[in-house]
């Protein structure tokens, strides 16, 4: 049966480490608090309410799509387009489309930050195959204008950039769960892997770290990794009590 994602795809590659996955809704999780359409999270109540399961089940989803065959992945697309549905419903509006498109780029974009961050540079082509994917889940939830090639999204991502995000009261109260969940040393350590991975735009409007001290250490990390001492690692950057979740990311 064919796969929705192919195997061998870069896409695998990026979605079946966890190292990477944590990276990614680190930048997000930055960027997201910043968007303006923010207020949907606090309508549900979910992501405040415990942002770190609410990070989980929304990896669960991104892993169907990416590892399955064509039409199971499809019938994950469509249950989420449903649950978006459901809660515009509740609310009696629906989430505007550039809202879905921030979303869509912003797994684009942090994929792409967090698997060069940790690994190496990744080609036109696996740039191009990062993108075709999301963009094939946008098409699936019926998200319209979207871009079609991966040159066009760098364009429109930029513009997203500049004009969705604002500091608002709801981002604060983001971070200051993160900073509940986490505790103050891993709430640093989060907002210095955001510093490394983030666009400006999202950077300044949080006040990130200039120059992250984390940047002097992922070579370390590289290091420790070879080595075969990625779970020392993770034990001592991650709450303990998600440490079975997070290494079952690993595909």
């Amino acid at each position: 049966m064919p796969f929705f994602v192919k195997p061998g795809s870069i896409t695998r590659q990026i979605w079946g480490d966890a190292d990477v996955i944590l990276l990614v809704f680190a930048g997000s999780a930055a960027e997201f608090a910043l968007n303006r359409a923010v207020d949907w999270l606090f309508f549900t109540g979910k992501l405040p309410a415990d942002p770190i399961a609410r990070l989980f089940s929304t990896v669960r989803y991104a892993q169907d799509i990416v590892f399955s065959t064509d039409e199971k992945a499809r019938q994950a697309i469509a249950r989420m387009s449903a649950i978006h549905g459901g809660v515009e419903q509740k609310r009696g509006y629906q989430i505007p489309d550039w809202a879905y498109r921030d979303v869509l780029y912003m797994l684009i974009d942090y994929s792409i930050r967090a698997f060069e961050t940790l690994h190496r540079p990744l080609t036109d082509l696996e740039r191009e195959d990062v993108f075709s994917t999301f963009r094939e889940v946008g098409a699936g939830m019926h998200v319209p204008d979207l871009p079609t090639t991966y040159a066009d999204w760098q364009i429109d991502r930029e513009a997203h950039l500049n004009r969705d995000l604002v500091r608002s009261e709801f981002t604060d109260k983001l971070f200051q769960r993160y900073r509940e969940q986490l505790g103050n040393w891993r709430y640093d350590l989060l907002r210095q892997a955001q510093a490394v991975l983030v666009p400006k735009q999202v950077s300044q409007r949080l006040a990130l770290p200039e120059k992250p001290l984390l940047t002097h250490t992922i070579g370390l990390y590289k290091v420790l990794n070879a080595l075969g001492l990625r779970s020392v690692v993770q034990r001592v950057l991650l709450p303990t009590d998600y440490l079975d979740q997070i290494r079952g990311l690993d595909r």
